[in-house]
C-alpha cells in the first residue's frame, strides 16, 4: 500500500523580525555603553600616547648622551613646537644652544604638547634649559652632553601633556650634572619641589 507523503507546509509569519521599540532600546542601550566606555577609552589612548612620546624623548636624550662619549665632542637635544606640534632632535652642538639649520627635526604625536604654564603650586612643571627662564615657558629647550657623558649644567625636566588633559603628565628628568636621566609620571600630591609630575 502507498504511504502518502503529503506533510503540511509551515506557514509563513508576518511576525518574523524586530519591532521598531526593540530597535529603539538597542540602539538606547547601545548609546548609553560607548557614553560610558568613551572617557575610559580616551583616557586609555591619552597614556599610551603619552608613554610612547616620553619614551622618544628619553631614547633622544640617551642617544646624544651616547653620542657625545663616543665622539669625545659635546651633543645636544632640542625640544620645540612649531604650529602645536612638538618636534626634537638630536645633534652635535655647537656654540652656545643654537640649533644648526641642517638638523633633522623628528615629531611627537600631534595630540601631545609640553606642559608650558604654571601648575597650582605656581611653578612651572617644565624646567629644561631655554633661552629665557620665563614661565611660562617658551621653547626651545635643550640639554648637552659632554665629552664624557655629563650635562653641562642644564638640569630639569619636560612635561608633556595631552592636548585635552593637563592632569595627565608624563616628563623625563635630568637630574644631576653627571647625566643622569629618570622618567616621571603624575601623581597626585606635589613633590619637595611643589611638581606634580615626578
Amino acid at each position: 500500500m502507498r504511504q502518502n507523503n503529503l506533510t503540511p507546509k509551515p506557514v509563513l509569519s508576518n511576525t518574523a523580525g524586530f519591532t521598531l521599540l526593540e530597535l529603539i532600546v538597542v540602539v538606547f542601550m547601545m548609546g548609553i555603553l560607548s557614553a560610558i566606555a568613551a572617557p575610559a577609552w580616551l583616557h586609555f589612548t591619552n597614556i599610551q600616547r603619552l608613554n610612547t612620546a616620553q619614551y622618544q624623548i628619553h631614547r633622544a636624550m640617551l642617544e646624544a648622551k651616547s653620542n657625545a662619549t663616543r665622539d669625545k665632542l659635546t651633543w645636544q637635544v632640542s625640544i620645540r613646537e612649531v604650529n602645536e606640534q612638538v618636534q626634537w632632535a638630536v645633534h652635535q652642538a655647537e656654540s652656545g644652544y643654537s640649533i644648526p639649520n641642517t638638523v633633522n627635526w623628528h615629531s611627537l604625536d600631534p595630540h601631545i604638547q609640553v606642559y608650558k604654564d604654571q601648575n597650582d603650586q605656581g611653578k612651572c612643571e617644565t624646567t629644561l634649559y631655554q633661552d629665557t627662564r620665563a614661565c611660562p615657558t617658551t621653547g626651545p629647550w635643550h640639554v648637552q652632553f659632554n665629552y664624557k657623558g655629563n650635562t653641562n649644567g642644564q638640569l630639569g625636566q619636560i612635561t608633556l601633556i595631552p592636548k585635552d588633559n593637563s592632569q595627565v603628565q608624563r616628563c623625563v628628568y635630568v637630574s644631576t650634572l653627571i647625566g643622569t636621566l629618570r622618567m616621571g609620571e603624575d601623581n597626585d600630591k606635589p613633590n619637595d619641589s611643589d611638581k606634580y609630575c615626578y
